[in-house]
């Protein structure tokens, strides 16, 4: 194979990509730029505000345009403008004096986190805030073809290269137009942006397919826990009735009962600022954010927080014990489900909860826990929350204590065995988006032939 050939690595193959190799094109210049590197020998360079204008328009017809507020789940170029009729009460919102109006056709790019160098590229008018700058397209670039060279990994690490500010990195507009882009031949740039519509929208379908699958997946893991805690292993028990019209008919000699008959519910302590942030004390600490770091999948492992034990008297902070299962108990996170295992003594700040079994297996009281959805037991209001009376008056149908024990061994079993399968896709929608990153990057600069593929 050439040195200069374009090739997918096996991982990142894909239905219509096969193996497929992207030729170079015949001779190469420097272009003098350094996140660019060689470019075509018939490309040039420009500034990028000699290509934009960067629209400053205050004002629109509000009878036909929708008001922008904010940005939703914007990705890799792809995601949703979030309009004032889109946020939960359809009322129209303040607009911001200095807001920016955008029409279709201009490029919305991120100059300060979570939207820096982002892009998307509205398809109705309206105004953006002043987190994001409008690029207007002339005459000599195309605007899709420019999107596309916006989200090169080699441009994002260029602006990424010049932030500065560190709780809120931000790009400066002035460094973002300044910056050389690219320019190949109008009709090139067509071929170039029309080539990366057709591929990446084969990747995101495929992206889509494997997210939808993750989803089955994990309704799957929570249909398959909900029927064992509730239902039990053996098939042909004979049942009764629960008394509990959301849990139905249970095995006959399963005890109904209480949270609090099985075991103690507390609330987490809160944290003065100062005594935050130091991670050499005794005692781990674990705030509600840490239930979702990568090595806190089911034991609470990595603790950025700790305190020491004359902290915890002085503040009248309960230490809870090994095994002990917590949640978020108030706010959007409740909603998440989330359920850890604490595998040391801990302490636990207040927007979380901890339940310490004592009448139970731990194992099994923990997929028990699972199988509540807490949105449904949360006391109405514009932030959901549930507290320790709730929860220790939760109904709870109790096994027989070796039953209890077969139940958690079997769920661990097979939910590793769903959990296994996900993290495979994951893994492979990671590949794929990185193949889109680079098959982008590859065609914008240069470094691959697509003429003729379009």
């Amino acid at each position: 194979m050439s040195r200069n050939t374009y090739r997918v690595s096996k991982e990142q193959d894909i239905s219509g990509t096969a193996r497929r190799r992207f030729r170079p094109y015949p001779e190469y210049k420097d272009s003098g730029v350094q996140w660019l590197g060689k470019i075509p020998t018939h490309w040039g360079t420009d500034r990028l505000k000699y290509v934009v204008t960067i629209s400053n328009e205050r004002s629109y017809d509000p009878e036909s345009a929708l008001p922008f507020k904010g940005l939703e789940h914007i990705e890799s170029g792809t995601g949703k403008l979030l309009t004032s009729t889109e946020d939960g009460n359809g009322e129209i919102g303040e607009i911001e004096s200095s807001s920016s109006h955008f029409r279709p056709g201009d490029i919305l790019f991120g100059k300060l986190r979570p939207y820096l160098a982002k892009v998307l590229k509205p398809d109705f008018e309206g105004r953006c805030s002043t987190e994001l700058i409008v690029l207007r397209c002339g005459g000599n670039i195309d605007p899709q073809n420019l999107s596309y060279q916006l989200l090169s990994s080699g441009f994002i690490s260029w602006i990424n290269s010049m932030t500065y500010g560190t709780k809120m990195p931000r790009a400066n507009a002035e460094q973002i137009v300044n910056t050389k882009v690219p320019l190949a031949p109008l009709p090139e740039q067509h071929a170039i942006a029309k080539f990366l519509d057709r591929e990446t929208a084969k990747i995101d379908a495929l992206i889509a397919k494997k997210e939808r699958l993750i989803k089955l997946l994990q309704e799957k893991r929570t249909a398959l826990i909900t029927q064992a805690v509730t239902k039990g292993l053996d098939p042909n028990v004979p049942m009764k009735d629960s008394g509990i019209e959301w849990l139905g008919k249970i095995p006959a000699h399963w005890e109904v009962t209480t949270l609090k008959r099985i075991g103690d519910l507390q609330a987490g302590a809160g944290f003065p600022d100062e005594e935050q942030g130091l991670d050499s004390e005794d005692i781990p600490f674990f705030k509600v954010g840490d239930m979702g770091l990568a090595a806190n999948k089911k034991e609470m492992i990595d603790c950025p927080n700790t305190i020491s034990q004359s902290t915890a008297r002085r503040l009248r902070a309960y230490i809870f014990p090994p095994k002990t299962i917590v949640f978020a108990k108030v706010g959007a996170a409740l909603l998440l489900n989330r359920r850890r295992v604490l595998s040391k003594p801990s302490c636990i700040d207040n927007n979380m909860m901890g339940f310490i079994p004592a009448y139970c297996d731990s194992g099994w009281a923990l997929y028990w826990l699972c199988g509540l959805d807490l949105g449904e037991l949360a006391n109405p209001g514009a932030v959901p929350s549930v507290n320790e009376g709730q929860m220790r008056d939760t109904p709870v149908v109790v096994p027989l204590l070796n039953e209890q024990c077969l139940i958690a061994a079997f769920l661990d079993r097979e939910t590793a065995k769903i959990d296994s399968l996900v993290s495979k896709v994951k893994g492979a929608i990671e590949h794929l988006k990185e193949y889109r990153t680079a098959l982008i990057s590859a065609a914008v600069a240069g470094k691959i032939d697509v003429r003729g593929r379009a």
